[in-house]
């Protein structure tokens, strides 16, 4: 098999690819930005699944009408500590980052306070959001749900989708210190996408085929089920999520969401929900030694990284070198141009 074509971007030049193509198909400026930021940051820390490869199908939706590339967040507070943002079948990016903009200094005053996201899209990397409130100083939780591909434990129907849930914990010294960011699926379904447009079969235990049993099939998992993590431990993280993400928020649950990807179905009007809490304030102060010495015991032993580690790990190094992206996702993006 020949090797992958690939180009080196700097992060500057993957924010303003992405930029320019989701103004190309009319999606405005205070919608692209935080997508385009957002898809940079995706990609310096390795997770390419995620980054510019999403960007032809973000376009093709704004054309298409599964998201209004023109929409204008809605922002109330119901309550002191809550903020609801209404993302008006927009994408997520910017929902969120109107919200955090209120987040952030709310849960400052009062100690802690909660953003749901409703009418929303495909927040891409859960862990992104949270890292911003953790970079803050802030304990970052998140949710987010999906359209639904994981059945529960003795059926074969999709109720639940991959459904990611993430904390991120500062350092108390202006940096992270765990970033914790992962599915209730074996694996996110976009990495079995992947392997489909690219013709390579999944690894055993990712999928299920359409008769529930275990496939190495990219195509027969699509069209079946995500593996849960743990069984019915993953189903369970799942169903959490769904409560957080869609019954807390007002949002779609997974069975009534579109698909994220293709055409079919109008905007799949998913949730997010977000906790900051300051944990020096209920923590009396003790937060940040604690952590600290958490994640020390974890650094002195040989050969174990800490959740979060290899993302900021990839960080630095995009920082310094670019990131070598594929040639025919780069193709895809400049023909919106």
């Amino acid at each position: 098999m020949s090797a992958i074509e690939t180009e080196i971007l700097s992060l500057s030049e993957i924010e303003t690819l992405a930029y320019d193509a989701l103004l190309a198909v009319g999606t405005t400026a205070q919608n692209a930005r935080p997508l385009a930021i957002a898809t940079a940051a995706t990609e310096a820390e390795g997770i390419a699944s995620h980054g510019l490869a999403y960007i032809p199908v973000y376009c093709e939706h704004v054309t298409c009408g599964k998201v209004d590339g023109a929409a204008v967040p809605i922002l109330t507070r119901p309550r002191p500590g809550v903020i609801v943002a209404d993302a008006a079948t927009g994408f997520a990016h910017s929902a969120i980052a109107a919200g955090f903009a209120e987040l952030m200094p709310l849960a400052r005053a009062q100690g802690i306070a909660a953003l749901a996201v409703r009418n929303s899209y495909n927040c891409g990397v859960l862990g992104y959001h949270t890292r911003q409130l953790a970079a803050e100083g802030l304990l970052g939780l998140g949710f987010t749900n999906a359209p639904a591909s994981i059945a529960p434990v003795g059926g074969t129907g999709k109720v639940v989708g991959t459904n990611p849930f993430s904390i991120a914990a500062p350092d108390g010294k202006g940096g992270i210190a765990l970033l914790i960011d992962q599915s209730a699926s074996v694996i996110a379904k976009s990495e079995i996408m992947k392997h489909n447009r690219e013709g390579k079969p999944i690894p055993e235990g990712w999928g299920l085929g359409p008769d529930g049993q275990p496939t190495t099939d990219a195509a027969v998992a699509l069209q079946g089920s995500m593996a849960p993590s743990g069984g019915y431990k993953g189903v369970g993280v799942a169903l959490l999520v769904e409560v957080m993400a869609a019954a807390m928020t007002g949002a779609s649950l997974g069975v009534d969401a579109s698909p994220f990807s293709g055409t079919a179905g109008g905007p799949p009007k998913t949730g997010q929900f977000f906790i900051a809490i300051d944990p020096e304030v209920t923590s009396s102060g003790d937060f940040a030694a604690r952590i600290q010495a958490l994640v020390g015991e974890m650094h002195a032993q040989d050969g174990v990284r800490t959740p979060g580690d290899a993302r900021s790990a990839a960080r630095k190094r995009a920082e310094a070198e670019g990131v070598a992206v594929n040639a025919a996702t780069l193709a895809k993006i400049r023909a919106l141009l």
